[in-house]
């Protein structure tokens, strides 16, 4: 039976990388469920598409267990989450992505995914691909120069243009 992800979708999100990880778990039968990282489910991609997702990122917290991995589809993430920072949905974000990362589950992203990932402590001793704009900010894991990166259970892509290089690979982890 395939693993169940959940997707953090940030407000607003990359569309292109979203929809990447969202059609190739449907066409291959991979339950998911997308969270806002917002007070509301109805959020936009960064080219102002409006989206109405599943639930928010508060009703995650403390049902990690409900799930084998996780994604983070990043968007205007860093900008937004700078300006943010102190907002209950980014303090559960870092909560969720924490607790995910310490039972071990795969943990799935692209572009600013791993600077997110390594802010909370999880990337120890991981190799991450990481947008080159916040490769200087990996300071627990080790950031390379690569288009994706399979470390144990860490997945990650530069950007939303080489989702599609570790895809395969995403796939076979959560079948």
């Amino acid at each position: 039976m395939a693993k169940k992800v959940a997707v953090l979708a940030v407000n607003p999100v990359n569309g292109f990388g979203l929809f990447q990880y969202l059609e190739a778990f449907f066409e291959n039968g991979i339950p998911y469920k997308v969270y806002a990282v917002a007070d509301t489910k109805e959020i936009k991609t960064n080219s102002g598409i409006a989206l109405s997702v599943d639930d928010v990122i508060a009703n995650l917290k403390g049902h990690e267990d409900e799930y084998d991995a996780l994604v983070f589809a990043c968007g205007d993430a860093i900008p937004k989450f700078s300006e943010n920072a102190n907002k209950p949905y980014n303090q559960d974000m870092m909560a969720v992505i924490k607790a995910f990362g310490e039972k071990g589950k795969l943990m799935i992203g692209h572009c600013a995914a791993a600077m997110i990932f390594d802010f909370t402590g999880i990337t120890a001793g991981k190799k991450v691909a990481v947008h080159p704009l916040a490769k200087p900010a990996i300071q627990n894991g080790t950031a390379t120069g690569e288009k994706y990166e399979v470390d144990g259970n860490f997945f990650t892509a530069q950007d939303e243009n080489n989702v599609w290089t570790m895809m395969p690979q995403v796939l076979e982890a959560l079948k």
